[in-house]
């Protein structure tokens, strides 16, 4: 098993660091443009791993040659919004970067199944895509991973219990239309909304769709990757490992939820052959208002990429 990291970021060497440590393949190998910083960073990890007790080889690159033959890759590479700098201008050059990034991993590892992170994450993920011209169970971003993690946090700082007892969905864009579903998620199988007082939720429901943003506020100069790297990590265990996880992930929609040619968070079974299936669980007439005006979000952000 050797998996590929493209982008040697904060999050992309999270990633890394999060697969090396439950050992989820044999090789890894770590890419970016900089010269010195995916060498210097991979070398860095691989001297953790006597200490982890961990065996998996870690590389770094800046060409695309040494991740032939990857199971997976991972993008992450792309640009943060700069002063100056519109969402239409991040839009046009990170889909510039992850299509190129896309087109070159696919190249040397044609049988992968490729994990998108970079933002804007659901259009990133048609890029890939399209790029690649993999079919759908292949190419799949990472957004309800992460946000329904920052939901499950919230929920357990509110009512002070184990984030292991907590479990929450997250569907739509990853963005301010994404949508939390109060009515899914429980605590220890309790429904949310047994537990915690509708005003009290909204404001919870809330900081999860601010989520990536009040850490932006916080740290001042970045944005956040222990989280994001710690989600894609999930994605490849229940890959690698075939453990059949249901993820709310984003993926081209083909019908599902009456919703076509967009891609956007919906529950999936991940396994070996990375998407194996949709679930399509029942949503009250709000909740599938609010999922379609997200995935026309996405569909309205998809019209503005030029490949």
């Amino acid at each position: 098993m050797k998996i590929t990291v493209i982008g040697a970021g904060n999050v992309g060497a999270t990633v890394a660091q999060r697969i090396a440590d439950k050992e989820l393949c044999e090789h890894i190998v770590l890419v970016d443009v900089v010269e010195g910083i995916p060498q210097g960073k991979a070398l860095d990890m691989f001297e953790s791993a006597p200490v982890h007790g961990t065996d998996t080889r870690i590389i770094g690159t800046n060409t695309y040659e040494p991740t032939e033959g990857s199971d997976i890759v991972v993008i992450t590479a792309g640009l943060a919004r700069k002063p100056g700098m519109s969402r239409d201008d991040l839009l046009a050059k990170n889909a510039e970067i992850v299509g190129g990034c896309a087109e070159a991993a696919y190249k040397q590892s044609p049988n992968a199944i490729f994990i998108i992170v970079s933002n804007p994450l659901d259009v990133m993920t048609y890029v890939a895509l399209k790029k690649t011209g993999l079919p759908r169970n292949k190419v799949i971003g990472m957004a309800g991973v992460l946000d329904s993690a920052r939901f499950r946090s919230f929920i357990a700082m509110e009512l002070d219990v184990s984030v292991q007892d907590v479990t929450a969905f997250v569907l739509g864009g990853h963005g301010d239309s994404m949508v939390p579903l109060a009515r899914y998620s429980t605590v220890a199988g309790i429904p949310l909304p047994e537990l915690i007082p509708a005003d009290r939720l909204e404001q919870i429901l809330q900081r999860t769709r601010d989520g990536g943003i009040e850490i932006v506020n916080l740290l001042k100069t970045g944005s956040a990757y222990y989280a994001p790297g710690s989600s894609a990590a999930q994605m490849v265990e229940s890959i690698v490992r075939n453990k059949k996880r249901i993820l709310p992930c984003s993926v081209w929609l083909e019908g599902e939820y009456g919703l076509n040619d967009t891609v956007v968070g919906v529950p999936v079974k991940l396994g070996k052959n990375g998407m194996e299936k949709i679930i399509e669980i029942k949503l009250t007439d709000s909740e599938a208002a609010a999922l379609k005006k997200s995935s026309d979000d996405v569909k309205e952000n998809i019209a503005k990429v030029k490949l």
